[in-house]
């Protein structure tokens, strides 16, 4: 005990936030690679091809679906090939999948008119000439084409988020785990600030397939760091024996756990823990709504309020601004955890709890939208910020309650669930504003494919307090997993 105390006192390294640093890069470069179909089809990609809502719906949907099962596998493929190798493959297939998104108009045409090798901007003037007698086959095979570069870049990206918790959980003590999570989570909403600005320009001087093969290749730079930044804190040079002592602080009753379920927590055991459910319920709830924040924001500011192409930076930037409130979401658990005294799992299911009520901001965007588009901005960027102070708080508790070793797995299954819930708002937006526009439909005193938005924005408010007591029934107190 009194070498642990030197240590203790001894002035630590501070390399587990250069760590936490290179998350952020990954986390931001990642929702990157993620927005730029979101923000390039409404005004490029969509009238390209021909697309309607039900198609770039049907894409996203099949995204999160594959998504969802890639993190049921790839999590536990983490765990086993560790954090270093598991975050390089993860990196590595997300970036060529991005790449992939730029060359699809050259193959549709190539397949539609038998031009192959042709450049950019050549494409999209014979695509124009062909629609009028080949719209149909345009359609079907861009979707397809698009939605299996989609679908490499979703496994690609699954590997991401049980990555980085890994990598929180062997560099950061409990108490640490939720601020770490919602500084490097913060990346999410930065990548998602700048990417109107850096794509919607990157579109308008060299067109969106350029977008997708820049932004593609930020990626492999990540990787060239990481290769030479990363090694487990118990190897690393840079991390003294004080800051090693900081990180393993918790590492006496972590060690009981792990010896206890060492052989016992298998991939399929994982499943019968309510602890595992409760954490997939959580995700399956939730994820879908940030994700249709994501990927629909953009097509709803032309739709309902004329805004298209760079009209939208300056909004969506704005958005993603007030997103970045949620840094408090890191915080709040642990002034509960410090100054109240409570346990790490009541600490972070009461501000959970909090951060659950926000989101009913979301009910007054459609009815205040008929004021100023700025009112819908700023409640969607409050109901943002919610979401990610949730989000980093949801991912710290399977720290909290799971060994090390399975974390990775774990995160994959609420990954998984995650996923399955955004396919089903995904499809199910794109199928209904579509009938919304078609047939006129009426809600809440609105009409068309506004009252299509009103209904989802209804559904996404409520989303989390649901959750949250489900969770609650599910783990009414901190009990972690030890056999």
């Amino acid at each position: 005990m009194e070498t642990i105390n030197k240590y203790l006192h001894e002035k630590k390294t501070q390399y587990r936030w250069v760590v936490c640093v290179m998350l952020f890069g990954a986390i931001t470069i990642n929702y990157l690679d993620r927005q730029v179909l979101s923000l390039t089809w409404p005004k490029y990609i969509g009238p390209e091809f021909g697309w309607t809502n039900d198609n770039y719906g049907s894409i996203t949907a099949w995204f999160s679906l594959f998504y969802a099962v890639s993190m049921l596998f790839i999590g536990h493929c983490i765990d086993w090939l560790g954090t270093k190798k598991g975050f390089l493959l993860a990196v590595g297939i997300w970036s060529i999948g991005a790449f992939l998104h730029a060359f699809c108009a050259v193959i549709t045409l190539g397949e539609v008119g038998g031009e192959w090798f042709v450049s950019f901007d050549k494409t999209r003037d014979i695509i124009a000439v062909l629609k009028k007698s080949n719209a149909e086959s345009i359609i079907s095979i861009s979707v397809t084409l698009f939605l299996c570069a989609r679908l490499v870049l979703a496994f690609g990206e699954a590997g991401n988020f049980p990555s980085a918790i890994k990598a929180t959980a062997e560099y950061f003590p409990k108490k640490d785990r939720a601020f770490s999570t919602s500084i490097f989570n913060s990346g999410a909403t930065i990548g998602a600030m700048i990417a109107p600005a850096v794509i919607l320009y990157i579109s308008s001087i060299w067109g969106w397939e350029m977008a997708f093969i820049i932004i593609g290749f930020l990626g492999f730079i990540w990787m060239g760091f990481w290769i030479f930044l990363y090694k487990k804190p118990e190897v690393n040079p840079r991390v003294n024996r004080a800051e090693l002592e900081y990180i393993r602080q918790d590492k006496y009753s972590e060690d009981i756990v792990e010896t206890m379920q060492e052989a016992q927590l298998s991939f399929l055991r994982c499943f019968q823990f309510k602890q595992t459910w409760a954490f997939a319920v959580g995700k399956f709830m939730t994820d879908g709504v940030w994700w249709f924040y994501l990927f629909w924001i953009p097509k709803y500011l032309q739709t309902v309020f004329g805004l298209e192409g760079k009209a939208q930076i300056f909004p969506l930037t704005i958005l993603y601004m007030v997103v970045m409130l949620s840094i408090v979401g890191g915080w709040l658990p642990t002034f509960f955890i410090e100054k109240k005294g409570m346990n790490p799992y009541a600490g972070r299911m009461k501000a959970m709890l909090i951060f659950a009520f926000i989101p009913l901001v979301a009910l007054f965007v459609q009815p205040l939208g008929t004021y100023t588009y700025w009112l819908p901005v700023i409640l969607i960027g409050v109901a943002g910020a919610a979401h990610q102070a949730w989000s980093a708080n949801i991912f710290s508790i399977t720290g909290d309650m799971f060994p090390r070793k399975a974390i990775a797995t774990i995160t994959g299954i609420g990954g998984m669930a995650g996923g399955i819930g955004s396919f089903f708002i995904q499809k199910t937006a794109g199928k209904l504003f579509d009938y919304a526009s078609n047939n006129q439909i009426i809600f809440g005193g609105f009409k068309g494919e506004s009252a299509g938005y009103f209904i989802i924005f209804c559904t996404c408010a409520i989303a989390y307090l649901i959750s949250w007591v489900i969770m609650k029934i599910l783990v009414p107190v901190y009990k972690p997993i030890i056999g």
